[in-house]
């Protein structure tokens, strides 16, 4: 059977970079021969469809575009990935949400929250940039050797495009990498950029959108080792399931 992704988010083809999301995908199937398929899950339908999706697809990318229709259903197939080791990547309103999720669920912050739908909340895990970093390129330092997202970008340094306004609350970043979601790429500031989770095959949130630095002679590197990720974890799964 197809190897299936599910992109999670509630697409709006108004919104550049839901459509970059599309085109970052086809970029990397196309020049790498992938065989898997896709398909955008609107947020509000993952509390009722949880179990059809969860058995349906193979892998999930948490989309930009927050805030979405659910927050409920987004946080609910992120921690479901997490536990079991579903290869996950979160770009933007997804590495939000991914942290989010890991510090209710792990971290114990069960009242951690998001600043653009709860500002007023008392622990906002996630809160406003002092700067919005919409449209901007900016440098990110690659400070963990040992990560996956090192050995994908083979180099310390790396250009990406943001479109975001919300970012992780410096305040609980120590926190997040403390538990194992380890913080793998930073700003020149030191702020969190890049967050992995350690021993799982694929669990990456970037708060830059991969997708909006892709194209079809040069697709991003990291879109392309998800996407790989997702139909290797697959293959292997079935194997055991045969063996």
């Amino acid at each position: 059977m197809i190897t299936k992704l599910a992109i999670i988010g509630d697409y709006n083809d108004s919104y550049s970079m839901h459509r970059a999301t599309n085109e970052s995908i086809s970029h990397s199937i196309e020049k790498f021969k992938i065989s898997l398929q896709y398909e955008w899950i609107s947020t509000d339908i993952i509390e009722t469809d949880f179990a059809k999706i969860t058995s349906t697809y193979n892998g999930f990318l948490i989309a930009p575009g927050s805030p979405y229709k659910s927050m409920t259903g987004v946080l609910k197939i992120i921690e479901y990935a997490r536990e079991n080791n579903i290869p996950t990547l979160g770009t933007c309103g997804g590495f939000q949400h991914m942290a989010i999720e890991f510090a209710r669920n792990v971290l114990g912050i069960t009242d951690a929250e998001h600043a653009e739908s709860a500002p007023y909340a008392s622990k906002l895990v996630v809160n406003k940039l002092s700067c919005s970093l919409v449209g901007q390129t900016l440098e990110i330092e690659l400070k963990d050797k040992s990560s996956k997202a090192f050995s994908i970008f083979g180099t310390e340094r790396i250009n990406e495009k943001y479109y975001c306004n919300f970012g992780l609350n410096p305040e609980y970043q120590n926190q997040l990498d403390a538990k194992g979601f380890k913080i793998v790429g930073t700003d020149k500031l030191k702020e969190v950029r890049i967050l992995e989770l350690e021993n799982h095959p694929f669990f990456i949130a970037t708060l830059f959108v991969p997708q909006a630095n892709s194209t079809k002679e040069i697709p991003h590197l990291l879109i392309t080792e998800f996407l790989q990720t997702v139909v290797k974890d697959k293959a292997h799964r079935a194997d055991r399931i045969h063996f």
